[in-house]
Parts: C-alpha cells; structure tokens; sequence
C-alpha cells in the first residue's frame, strides 16, 4: 500500500470522525439563509448542516481531481526513420 494512500484514508477517517462528534453534540436547530437562492430560512439541526457542507466540498474536490494525470505520450527518445 502507499504511503500517500495510507495518508489520505486517515484523514478522511478523521473528518469522518469529526462529523460523528458534531453530530452528537450539535443538536439544536440553526437557521440558514442564502439570498440569492433560496428565499425561506432553512431551519435544521447543525449536525446535519455540517454534514451536507462536507459532502459538497468531498464531491467539490472529486469532481476537481477528475482529469489530473490524463493520457500522455511516451517520450520513446530518437524517432526511427
């Protein structure tokens, strides 16, 4: 297994962990307003405001990585004639 991989599965463990103890400890309701979306205050518990912000950056980010070390020529050195 590599080592950056190794890396990445425990961070997103820990974010993942952290999301658990907010969910626990953060059960009152707030209230969310966007303006220029959505009209109406959202009220909803925290824990699950938090939940869906890390879920849009988590698919923000996938969605941004896609594409990073695509198809590249093999350099192959002196062409043949």
């Amino acid at each position: 297994m590599k080592v950056m991989l190794l890396i990445k599965i425990v961070f997103v463990a820990a974010m993942f962990l952290l999301l658990v103890l907010m969910g626990l400890n953060n059960t009152s309701p707030v209230n969310f307003t966007l303006p220029p979306v959505l009209n109406n205050v959202v009220q909803k518990p925290a824990a699950l405001m938090y939940f869906g912000f890390f879920a849009i950056g988590l698919l923000s980010g996938a969605i941004l990585s896609f594409g990073i070390g695509g198809s590249q020529k093999p350099s192959g050195g002196k062409p043949k004639s």
